[in-house]
């Protein structure tokens, strides 16, 4: 019988640590969304930085840690890109060398008859534009025609907003899987998300049944790689939209960070042999793209105080892991992702503690490091750590 373990990978999505070299040549030169946020009165967190977050190579605010209880590292993106797709696929051991598809000036108009043709509405919008602004822009004529809120951002997403009494919910995910169909090959956008919306005119409100129809990763992935080994691959919130179901032997989905790591503790009480992937979304959804700085800390001071709780359940043969996935800097005037460095925070009985493993070369040196862990050889990109005690 083999020895149990557990890892669990925390995502704090869009906690960026600082500008990547290319990042002027995504628009982002300056970006350091950790440091905007640690500005903020609102930010505190004492207990990351006992594990050496702050100890991190470039990582230049607040104090560092003399005696860290974790290890950690700077991880550098590999991949052509600096969003939630291409930043989990890289984590997870798959490097895009070409960024997905985007569209800042709408979407192609056959594509958009297509759609209409198949789902027998019409379309409103179809330009980047803020997911709140664009229900109270074209809110109130949707409600009047029952025409589809389409729209996109900086990222490759085809988003499409309805009322929820307008059009139900089940109805709005039937509509984002036939999107889903149609936009591939050179359309092949990462995500077409699901976006209902309830409220009275100028006074409108994004609900929280929000659902992400992803590509399917284009080569094996760590989660593919444990779940084909026997292994457990939990997900907790949209890890299991970002991967498309594949690799995944279970998933909860959740409302908020709070909901996430609630969601979170209760696997950690669980029995299992593997890994628990979780995504926190809200430091990029409600903070970082709406540039609310105090909101952005306070979320993360939030982390920071449910910290040992989360430390407090670990087991014998459990490592946690907390990273990102991208940067999204809420001081820039920039409401879109930034590219930039990610933090790796690693901590257990097995991690060595207080070792700097510098800056790596791809997010995807995680998914190897975990693999090792499990015992397994890495057959998806990525370099392993030496972080395990032999």
């Amino acid at each position: 019988m083999r020895e149990n373990k557990r890892v669990f990978l925390i995502v704090l999505d869009s906690v960026g640590i600082g500008e990547l070299p290319d990042a002027a040549d995504y628009g982002d030169a300056g970006s350091n969304t950790i440091k905007a946020a640690a500005a903020s009165p609102c930010f505190s967190m004492p207990n990351m930085k006992k594990l050496g977050f702050f100890n991190i190579d470039g990582v230049e605010v607040c104090e560092k840690e003399q005696k860290p209880t974790g290890a950690f590292a700077r991880m550098a993106e590999a991949s052509k890109g600096k969003d939630t797709t291409i930043g989990h696929w890289e984590i997870a051991g798959v490097i895009s060398p070409t960024p997905l598809p985007t569209y800042p000036n709408g979407f192609p108009q056959e594509l958009l008859d297509e759609f209409s043709e198949r789902t027998g509405r019409g379309i409103l919008c179809n330009k980047p534009y803020s997911g709140t602004e664009v229900i109270r822009d074209y809110g109130d004529e949707h409600r009047k025609t029952g025409k589809l809120i389409v729209y996109t951002s900086a990222d490759s997403v085809f988003q499409v907003a309805a009322h929820e009494e307008v059009i139900p919910v089940e109805t709005l995910y039937e509509y984002c899987r036939i999107a889903r169909e149609l936009l591939s090959g050179e359309h092949g956008v990462g995500r077409v998300i699901a976006r209902p919306f309830t409220g009275e005119s100028g006074n409108y409100t994004r609900t929280v049944r929000r659902h992400d129809y992803s590509l399917q990763p284009p080569k094996l992935t760590m989660l593919d790689q444990l779940s084909q080994n026997g292994f457990a691959v939990l997900s907790v919130g949209k890890i299991v939209d970002i991967f498309a179901e594949k690799g995944i032997t279970e998933y909860v989905r959740t409302e908020s960070n709070a909901d996430g790591i609630a969601k979170t503790l209760e696997y950690m009480n669980k029995d299992f042999n593997g890994l628990c992937f979780v995504n926190l979304v809200d430091y990029d959804m409600l903070y970082g793209h709406r540039n609310d700085i105090d909101g952005y800390a306070r979320a993360l001071t939030y982390f920071d105080e449910q910290l040992p709780k989360l430390l407090g359940a670990m087991r014998e043969g459990d490592v946690l892991m907390i990273t990102a996935d991208h940067g999204c800097d809420p001081s820039t005037p920039s409401t879109d992702h930034s590219r930039e460095y990610t933090p790796l925070v690693m901590y257990g009985k097995s991690v060595m503690a207080g070792k700097n493993f510098g800056t790596r070369k791809s997010f995807a040196d995680i998914a190897a490091t975990i693999l090792s862990y499990f015992g397994q050889k890495p057959e998806c990109a990525g370099e392993i750590i030496p972080v395990f005690y032999a």
